[in-house]
């Protein structure tokens, strides 16, 4: 149910985020060549396995009607603040009763944008002055949740939520300057129909940083159906360019094809369905279930 904690989806990143759209237990999502790009390297912590034991949400004496924060521990480093990316496991429960809906502890790092509108307005105003390492209760009202909303089989219209957070990582994102569509690139686009195998194909040799697991990459992007070439999104058209963590949160095919890849490069990917969507497809992309992907990917950014 980490989707409970997405009220807002980018249609690319619904494309390529298994955590934004998949059809597992939970999932969540949050959104947004060369040598202009800045870079803030004030970063603390990585992870890429969840703790071994998982924290227990202490239930309020009474309901939340304002967000109550609860630092359990301090962490160390930058605290974050708006515009930041901050990496966490956590768990939620009802505040009423303590059922549990949702926990990442057995999984990846959930990335989240302070600020960004990607997550409920109780994460994105309780996580501000969070360190790495630290441990924090955010005890959430209603209305700074779902409201009236009811979501899946747990979460009721009007309830309020817990969560215990623990950070992974606090750090500030690149800044990425947007891309000229005009300078959208050109290639012919092969059918592929049935793919054993991940392809790639190095179009644009980069200069930069290597992007590596578990890292972020900023990607200019174009994505195809493989069976008849239609276009199904692309990053070209606002020349926005969009950030993806390297991890199983994402589509395998994307990950296994950026990896290794520079700054400043260029790749066409044919990505097999069993490494992209399976038999589930996209519908929210008009991707059809077992359908091979072709992706066009140029690496404009990257942090560790």
């Amino acid at each position: 149910m980490r989707r409970q904690l997405t009220i807002t989806l980018a249609c690319l990143t619904c494309l390529i985020v298994l955590a934004g759209c998949g059809s597992s237990k939970s999932a969540t999502s949050s959104s947004s060549a060369t040598d202009s790009v800045k870079t803030d390297t004030s970063t603390a912590g990585s992870s890429t396995a969840g703790p071994t034991t998982k924290p227990t949400v202490k239930i309020p004496a009474t309901l939340p009607t304002k967000l109550v924060i609860t630092d359990l521990e301090e962490g160390t480093g930058p605290a974050a603040k708006a515009g930041d990316d901050v990496s966490v496991f956590y768990v939620g429960v009802r505040s009423a009763d303590g059922t549990e809906f949702d926990s990442n502890f057995d999984s990846q790092p959930f990335p989240v944008t302070l600020g960004a509108g990607g997550v409920i307005q109780g994460w994105d105003q309780g996580l501000v002055g969070v360190k790495a390492g630290g441990l924090r209760q955010l005890d959430i009202p209603a209305d700074l949740a779902y409201g009236d909303r009811p979501q899946g089989d747990i979460i009721k219209a009007g309830d309020a939520l817990s969560f215990v957070v623990k950070v992974v990582s606090v750090s500030t994102p690149l800044v990425v300057p947007d891309a000229n569509p005009a300078d959208a690139p050109t290639v012919s686009i092969p059918t592929s129909v049935g793919a054993t195998k991940l392809g790639i194909t190095e179009l644009i040799p980069g200069t930069g940083e290597t992007a590596v697991a578990d890292g972020t990459a900023y990607l200019q992007l174009n994505a195809y159906r493989g069976d008849n070439g239609a276009v199904l999104e692309s990053t070209w058209k606002t020349g926005k360019a969009i950030k993806i963590v390297l991890n199983s949160g994402t589509i395998k095919g994307l990950v296994d094809g950026v990896s290794g890849m520079k700054v400043g490069g260029r790749r066409l990917l044919i990505v097999p369905s069993e490494q992209g969507f399976g038999a589930d497809g996209n519908t929210a992309n008009s991707l059809p279930a077992v359908t091979d992907l072709v992706l066009v990917v140029d690496l404009v950014g990257f942090t560790k």
